[in-house]
């Protein structure tokens, strides 16, 4: 293949330093690169939370066109950010080795957590699972990719903001303060990028498909499919964590009340053979457990 691949990618410092990695491997593996970066309607609109926004893939739908009109070969992702269903003619390629999973506490002291308290995220689930354990505390929306929610935090008052560990990693911006919140189940996905191509397009799948981490793609497939099953496209809070160790594979899933009342959990192992229907095994139990019912009301307040 003589041909240049064009990797697609939002211009938050995150996206592209995940392009840039994605840059590398290729370019290690003897291809050709450049990068071609663009403004997603989510990078955009920072005035209201993403789920007002009401558009399925907010941060890749922009990616989305650009390659389906030929501007783009590939597109670069975080991957929780990826809709369950790829537009049509787009395929996942390659899930890139996981990074760390937790999200994390970012704060000003730690008092607050056995007071009264506010802290902010611009995430339905990380609210959610906060509220559910700190119901005496204050949850208020945070937007904007990685270093303007860090200025936010210091410029309101705050005590604390959650983020995913992975992406301040990443960028060398991890702060002195923060706790691991290994309590927190994260999204499903999270820690995790993917690198999706043109199904038409066989020389760059081809190439691309080489950077594929086979662990990381079963455990995000499994996840990916419990959030598939429940959502049916309502956003929701809901997280989901797959691990394998040997030849096993465990799930941990929840799913909220958007005020973090009340928390459906299931956990369950099977054998690595059968990830394929795990995560929506886990999903129709938690369903049969009322997750239905919880599911009917998230819609209902979400629309009302």
């Amino acid at each position: 293949m003589h041909k240049t691949i064009r990797i697609g990618t939002r211009d938050s410092q995150l996206a592209l330093w995940q392009a840039h990695t994605v840059q590398q491997r290729l370019e290690d593996l003897g291809y050709a690169t450049e990068i071609v970066a663009v403004k997603s309607t989510g990078d955009l609109i920072l005035d209201k939370p993403l789920y007002e926004l009401g558009i399925t893939g907010i941060f890749t739908k922009t990616l989305d066109v650009a390659m389906l009109n030929g501007t783009v070969d590939i597109a670069v992702h975080s991957m929780k950010d990826v809709p369950t269903l790829l537009p049509q003619g787009i395929i996942q390629t390659a899930v890139l080795e996981r990074a760390n999973v937790n999200d994390i506490l970012v704060h000003k002291g730690l008092d607050f957590l056995n007071a009264e308290g506010t802290v902010a995220t611009g995430s339905l689930r990380r609210k959610a699972q906060w509220l559910n354990r700190y119901p005496n505390h204050k949850v208020d929306d945070l937007r904007g990719n990685v270093i303007t929610r860090l200025q936010k935090l210091e410029d309101n008052p705050w005590n604390a903001a959650v983020f995913a560990k992975a992406g301040l990693e990443r960028i060398n911006v991890l702060p002195e303060h923060y706790i691991e919140l290994d309590w927190m189940i994260p999204a499903p996905a999270q820690g995790a990028m993917v690198v999706v191509t043109l199904e038409k397009d066989k020389d760059i799948t081809e190439a691309v498909s080489k950077l594929n981490d086979t662990p990381t793609d079963i455990c995000t497939h499994v996840e990916r499919e419990f959030l598939r099953i429940l959502e049916a496209g309502c956003t929701a809070p809901i997280g989901g964590l797959a691990t394998i160790t040997n030849d096993t594979i465990a799930f941990t899933g929840i799913l909220l009340a958007l005020d973090g009342s009340k928390k459906l959990s299931i956990s369950k192992t099977d054998l690595l053979s059968n990830y394929k229907g795990f995560g929506k095994r886990c999903a129709l139990e938690l369903i049969e457990k009322g997750g239905k019912e919880l599911m009917d009301s998230i819609k209902k307040e979400m629309n009302s």
